[in-house]
């Protein structure tokens, strides 16, 4: 399920990270920041409805689309209840599912951080468009996925493990240099809008990429 889940949402052009119990998902959801929460009830620790109702706890807005095997009324009013925003039955189709994430993310509940900032650059999450200097660059999915998982994590090291889990999929292989390719790509298509400043990713040897919250990249 989590790998046809995957599929899907790649194939939307959406970035995503993965938790297989749900204490791991709460921990998740503690440290990003996410548009959408897909949550499976039969999960190991915690199931999804003690997900649900914790993260509603934490006075967490980010809509929740519950997906479940258990298409009981009572099952679905306990998930509702619980703060989810959707219920799902399985087996559901593939086009279902989509137009139900899209329809969760239209409605207005994404987090705070829907444009994201770094010197000259302004990523606009809910047009996925992407400026430097005022102008606008094409962008493959994989490098937007990549630049907008780089921004919201400025600041601070990103690893190259946390770049194939959140950009990637399960099935990527740790001994590619697809990372590296893309990172260059990247790196070029943005620096080259401001020929002569700084580039705005810092590579970190044996650690990862950086990229400085207040950045002159770009300017």
């Amino acid at each position: 399920m989590a790998r046809l889940l995957g599929r899907v949402l790649q194939e939307a052009g959406h970035a995503f990270d993965t938790a297989f119990d749900g204490a791991n998902a709460l921990e998740r959801a503690s440290l990003a920041i996410y548009d959408l929460i897909l949550l499976d009830i039969r999960l190991p620790v915690l199931d999804g409805f003690a997900v649900c109702r914790s993260l509603r706890a934490r006075n967490s807005s980010t809509p929740i689309l519950v997906l479940s095997a258990r298409s009981e009324l009572a099952d679905r009013i306990q998930g509702l209840r619980d703060g989810a925003d959707d219920y799902l039955a399985k087996p559901f189709a593939v086009e279902e599912l989509k137009a139900r994430v899209g329809a969760l993310l239209r409605r207005g509940s994404l987090p705070a951080v829907v444009a994201l900032t770094v010197g000259g650059i302004q990523l606009d999450r809910r047009q996925r468009l992407v400026q430097v200097r005022g102008q606008t660059i094409e962008l493959s999915a994989k490098e937007y996925a990549l630049l907008e998982f780089l921004l919201l994590n400025r600041s601070r090291v990103v690893t190259r493990a946390e770049i194939a889990e959140h950009v990637w999929d399960d099935c990527f292989d740790p001994f590619s240099n697809l990372i590296e390719v893309y990172v260059g790509r990247l790196r070029q298509k943005i620096d080259a809008m401001a020929p002569g400043a700084p580039s705005f990713l810092t590579t970190r040897r044996g650690e990862g990429y950086y990229v400085e919250d207040g950045s002159r990249a770009g300017q």
